[in-house]
């Protein structure tokens, strides 16, 4: 599951997905049919043409094929399939073609509304086609007439996948095999903005009409407090509420569904919402400490109250300033008027016939604000 991100900014390193991986593996386990040579390393060209290198750890023959792997380097990207094995088992076949199969660890559809038909292994498309073209790359070089029967692993991917949202989208029994550019980008986060769009996707095609949007463990854990929802409803999308909101905006308007969202995060991911940010971590994203004491003005917040405010080391100690004086002279709450910033941003994104609710958690997952928008014509509306 998503953790809550850290606002200490630090240099960021680039990582390969497990589409690239499982691509590097066939092209190894390609060169050792084809050329009886075993590289420790080989070179794949991803999707956009950039050539990249990867490490073979392992080969081993199996009938009519090879089994190769790699270790995937996610760089700083917080992925839980960082440091896995990924692994092919390559098999010549007599009819042309690629023909792709699951292998331990990796997952099999078993809903509706995700890229790939129910029933077929959880390898998206985009890997699907570098694997493809890098294999019919052999045969045309080696004059080979027939096919491939490419079956992709993971080491302990039925395990790694239950820190993923692979069950909840109904990818049972593994992971998925992912990737759209072969490049991981940390916290540009191609894959787990997809993986986002694709929960949304799969609650929507499965009739349900409420979903809530959370920003990590805690912020769930809130949610699931509140509502009895199916985990199909939770989407985990860490610090990219703007995944949700213009999804949801893209694929409501079009074809309306859903009647009610819940956003959910900590006190200081909520602020910056209401300020308008769309990704909330640290590294694009900063607590404005000087809202905050403007907005206390507003609530009736003495000058001594907002000065220690801008001076705050956090956004929790900002709030936990003017809970303090809140609660002595029975004045607004910040956390509410907070949410209700945010509330109306996220609106702006939503189609009208949406009910929102926005809530804000402390770090200890308690609930510290909320605010709530009951669209007239909704059939599920947020409390």
């Amino acid at each position: 599951m998503w953790p809550e991100s850290s606002e200490t900014p630090t240099p960021l390193r680039s990582g390969l997905t497990t589409g690239t991986c499982a691509t590097a593996c066939c092209v190894a386990a390609a060169q050792a049919l084809f050329s009886h040579k075993q590289a420790a390393s080989v070179s794949v060209t991803l999707p956009k043409g950039q050539d990249v290198s990867l490490d073979i750890i392992d080969y081993q023959t199996i009938e009519n094929g090879y089994r190769t792997a790699t270790i995937k380097d996610a760089g700083d990207d917080p992925d839980a399939t960082h440091g896995a094995k990924i692994f092919v088992e390559l098999r010549l076949s007599n009819a042309p073609g690629v023909v792709f199969r699951a292998a331990s660890g990796v997952g099999t559809v078993t809903k509706t509304g995700l890229l790939l038909a129910v029933g077929e292994p959880a390898i998206n498309p985009v890997p699907r086609k570098m694997m493809t073209e890098h294999l019919l790359g052999f045969a045309d070089t080696y004059q080979y007439q027939g096919g491939f029967e490419v079956s992709v692993g993971v080491v302990d991917g039925d395990k790694i996948a239950l820190k993923t949202m692979n069950p909840r989208l109904g990818i049972l029994g593994g992971l998925s095999i992912l990737g759209t550019t072969g490049i991981v980008r940390p916290f540009s986060c191609a894959a787990y903005i997809a993986s986002i769009h694709q929960g949304i996707d799969v609650a929507r095609a499965n009739g349900l009409t409420h979903i809530a949007a959370t920003t990590g463990n805690a912020s769930e854990t809130a949610v699931k407090q509140c509502y009895q929802l199916d985990d199909m409803a939770l989407i985990e999308m860490g610090d990219f509420v703007g995944a949700v909101l213009k999804h949801l905006r893209k694929v409501e308007n079009t074809s309306p569904q859903l009647t009610a969202l819940t956003l959910c995060g900590g006190f200081g991911k909520i602020s910056k919402l209401a300020q308008g940010h769309m990704d909330l971590n640290s590294r694009v994203s900063s607590i404005n400490l000087d809202a905050l004491g403007d907005l206390a003005a507003s609530l009736g917040a003495p000058e001594q109250v907002q000065g220690q405010m801008r001076g705050a080391n956090t956004s929790v100690e900002a709030l936990s300033i003017h809970q303090k004086y809140s609660a002595e002279f029975m004045g607004p709450s910040l956390a509410d008027a907070v949410c209700a910033q945010a509330l109306a941003f996220a609106k702006g994104y939503l189609p009208e016939h949406m009910a929102v609710e926005v809530i804000a958690i402390d770090r200890q997952g308690r609930t510290v604000g909320q605010a709530a928008f009951k669209a007239t014509e909704s059939k599920g509306e947020a409390r």
